[in-house]
């Protein structure tokens, strides 16, 4: 090809780069742009998703089917902070301020699956902070009344959970150690704060037949995953598995 044809040239070809160059002015104008990098976004943490599920809840011993289909849809990198989202789908807590974490997937899954929740069920949450395990809870059962004692935190999940549409979700700024009397009784009660006693007011406020789960012992080192089970107003203790929590506060560090 001659020198000159590459220093001058053809209108063809002008007109096609400026063709070009218009399109893409387009479709930032448009925001197509903008779509299209959130839809690659979104798929990647789609897959960070399905990781997640296949690594490190089926893979291990979480069985209940509709646990890990809530798991693998819902966005838990929406209730971390932006620059820990990358993050979200690790096997490991993250800060989500105040000195609090969002639990690690797998214990989250954990303790969902051993309520054994069937659709219709009344739960009390004891420790909302980001809001996920209160939305986790809320695809599987009927009603969710989650209560967090920092003030900033309650009302960053609530809106949180309100922008993603919860309707059966209500979050209560208050000491957790009393629980929520107000609609007991709980077919189900999840204390997600390290507690060396179970708290009276939560075993009142479970129904008959109920299941409380709660890392019980040390707040200041380990605890044990505990599950409450309340028949004939008696409790049995089962004990699940070694875990670290953040200590419950208020009330709870009084009578510890």
């Amino acid at each position: 090809m001659p020198i000159d044809h590459l220093m001058n040239p053809p209108a063809k070809y002008i007109l096609m780069k400026t063709h070009i160059v218009l399109l893409f002015i387009l479709l930032a104008s448009t925001g197509c742009i903008e779509e299209a990098t959130d839809i690659k976004e979104n798929d990647l943490f789609a897959q960070a998703r399905e990781k997640m599920v296949r690594e490190h809840l089926m893979e291990r011993d979480i069985t209940d089917k509709r646990v890990i289909e809530v798991m693998g849809r819902l966005p838990r990198h929406l209730f971390v902070d932006e620059e820990l989202m990358s993050r979200a789908y690790e096997d490991y807590p993250l800060p989500i301020g105040e000195g609090q974490t969002i639990s690690q997937p797998y214990v989250v899954a954990l303790m969902t699956q051993s309520l054994d929740l069937q659709g219709d069920e009344k739960v009390l949450e004891i420790g909302t902070g980001s809001g996920y395990q209160a939305a986790v809870l809320a695809e599987l059962a009927g009603e969710v009344y989650t209560i967090e004692i920092r003030p900033a935190l309650a009302e960053r999940a609530q809106k949180t959970l309100k922008s993603k549409g919860y309707q059966n979700i209500m979050v209560k700024n208050a000491d957790g150690y009393f629980g929520w009397e107000e609609h007991a009784p709980y077919d189900a009660i999840m204390v997600t704060a390290a507690v060396n006693h179970i708290p009276p007011s939560l075993i009142e406020q479970l129904k008959d037949g109920g299941k409380l789960i709660l890392p019980l012992g040390s707040t200041a080192y380990y605890q044990t995953l505990t599950l409450v089970q309340k028949e004939n107003g008696e409790i049995t203790v089962t004990h699940i598995t070694s875990v670290r929590f953040v200590p419950l506060t208020g009330e709870a560090q009084k009578t510890a």
